[in-house]
């Protein structure tokens, strides 16, 4: 699963070179998972990211700074918060399994990715069994693998 990428990415992973993610990249990003879906359930300023009427991401992408909160397995949201200052525990949501981060520039939209496609993951592995198989997924499926990537530019 995603996690271990993160922390090897932690422990001096290969990174990609830092360019600030947008609204509208953020957006695909997110959208891109299979079964993702967009909501407004806090109203129109704040985007909700949902897969099978689950949160896996939240931002209010007109804001600036660009933030983004996404759920994180509690000693590697730890971790990532003692690392990177662009990450903190998640704002009005629960501390232990959500971050949020501030897209400033200062961190690898890899590393970004990484962390939303972890978030749906996550999310998507706690859902029953047959929702799962709709959606196509299993533990140790990459959904941003070679498909997304040739959707996705870097």
């Amino acid at each position: 699963m995603g996690a271990a990428r993160l922390v090897a990415r932690l422990h001096g992973g290969a990174l990609s070179l830092t360019i600030n993610m947008d609204a509208t990249e953020l957006r695909r990003w997110c959208l891109q998972h299979a079964g993702a879906i967009e909501d407004f359930p806090f109203g129109p300023e704040h985007s909700v990211f949902k897969v099978a009427g689950k949160m896996f991401a939240l931002s209010a992408l007109g804001r600036a700074p660009l933030e983004v909160s996404v759920k994180c397995e509690p000693e590697l949201a730890s971790q990532l918060r003692h690392s990177y200052r662009a990450i903190r525990p998640g704002y009005h949501l629960n501390k232990r399994h959500w971050n949020t981060i501030t897209l400033d520039g200062s961190l690898p939209n890899q590393l970004v990715r990484d962390m939303i496609e972890d978030s749906y993951d996550l999310v998507v592995s706690a859902l029953p069994k047959r929702v799962r198989q709709e959606l196509g997924w299993s533990p140790g499926t990459d959904l941003a693998g070679p498909a997304a990537s040739a959707r996705m530019p870097r």
